[in-house]
């Protein structure tokens, strides 16, 4: 191809390209998509053709805006950041207690997820996922739907701290406080005329803080209170550490399904959540048919709080000999306390009694729940 002449001789053929034509060519001129023949020819003419020069400028600033080198997000980092910067000049008067401060970070970065959400996405399908005793269960919901389910649940914590009941109109016919985790998202999900929508975030956000502020009041007198979830129990400590880690949980589920990613809790965090399923086990172990004495080592990477813990087949025997040895990602050993991953595919090492190893994954997804 001969290259263009003086005067905006072009590409092919030696014809010269008409303003109209080099005009036409300036939106690929500034995305850099023309070829090198016509890239001259526009460049040429644009020291004879004030108008396009000044049209090319315009469209080429455009492009810029489009391909800038620092991202449009804020930093995720940004928070805490501030608030570490803020805090060290002049601390809380009333700080948040290190056991709830997962649930403060979990719900804070939940709802820096939604706050850019349109109607699509709060109405995008999620699908509830935990282990039943059939195994893997789930129930089909919206967004929306999830965070109608949090504020649900952690209605339990608000009326063991003597707050208000978010569903005290939806449970009217029961009584007040009562009925256990899927018994009052249902009853709420029933109650409701519409389909819940973007408006549940304001209320569910709400009780969010005053769960962390009533708990900040609190303090070291939260050994008394126990929050009731209907077939069993939870100190305050541990039902806040329950509710940052479903938090986490369905924030991930609601991620997934508007395609977006989400990062893991942080470790300080994250090792206080496999802590507190560690804790758990016993009772589910206790709860379930009788195995025979012996022991199973569990090694939990990325846990900053040790990662290596002895668990008991049957709690009556808690010294008996060691018949399995477990390795497990930290994050992976949450997903399957979670219910969303299967005692078949978690363990990423195994060793010894394959039936121990089994009892203690399948009561490890024993502690999901809807």
């Amino acid at each position: 191809m001969p290259l263009p002449r003086a005067g905006g001789e072009a590409a092919e053929g030696g014809a010269a390209l008409s303003h109209d034509v080099l005009r036409s060519l300036l939106g690929a001129w500034a995305l850099a998509a023309c070829s090198g023949a016509e890239t001259e020819a526009v460049e040429e003419h644009l020291g004879d053709c004030g108008s396009c020069a000044e049209e090319a400028r315009r469209l080429r600033e455009a492009v810029e805006l489009l391909h800038r080198p620092e991202p449009l997000d804020v930093d995720p980092t940004l928070r805490a950041r501030v608030l570490e910067t803020c805090l060290s000049r002049r601390p809380p008067r009333i700080p948040v207690p290190d056991w709830a401060d997962a649930y403060d970070a979990e719900t804070a970065r939940l709802d820096a997820l939604l706050q850019d959400f349109g109607d699509a996405e709060w109405h995008a399908p999620v699908r509830l996922r935990w282990f039943g005793a059939e195994g893997g269960t789930s129930r089909r919901t919206t967004v929306a739907g999830v965070i109608a389910h949090l504020l649900s649940v952690d209605g339990l914590v608000a009326t063991a701290l003597g707050l208000e009941d978010p569903l005290a109109e939806a449970l009217a016919e029961q009584a007040r406080g009562t009925g256990g985790p899927a018994e009052r998202t249902e009853a709420f999900w029933r109650a409701s005329h519409f389909p819940p929508t973007r408006h549940v975030r304001e209320p569910w956000r709400d009780q969010s803080h005053r769960l962390v502020r009533t708990a900040s009041f609190t303090g070291g007198r939260a050994r008394g209170f126990e929050v009731s979830y209907g077939d069993f129990a939870l100190p305050l400590h541990d039902a806040m550490l329950d509710r940052a880690f479903e938090c986490w949980v369905h924030a991930e589920d609601i991620a997934k399904a508007v395609h977006y990613p989400y990062d893991p809790p942080a470790p300080r965090h994250l090792g206080k959540l496999i802590d507190l399923a560690i804790r758990m086990l016993p009772a589910v172990l206790a709860a379930g048919p009788q195995a025979p004495p012996g022991t199973v080592l569990l090694e939990i990477e990325g846990s900053p709080y040790g990662n290596k813990y002895v668990i008991p087949l049957d709690p009556r025997t808690p010294d008996a000999d060691q018949v399995a040895q477990v390795a497990l990602d930290g994050v992976e050993f949450c997903r399957l306390a979670a219910g969303h991953v299967s005692p078949e595919e978690a363990a990423a090492g195994q060793k010894g009694d394959r039936d121990a190893i089994r009892t203690v994954l399948t009561a490890t997804a024993s502690l999901s729940r809807m």
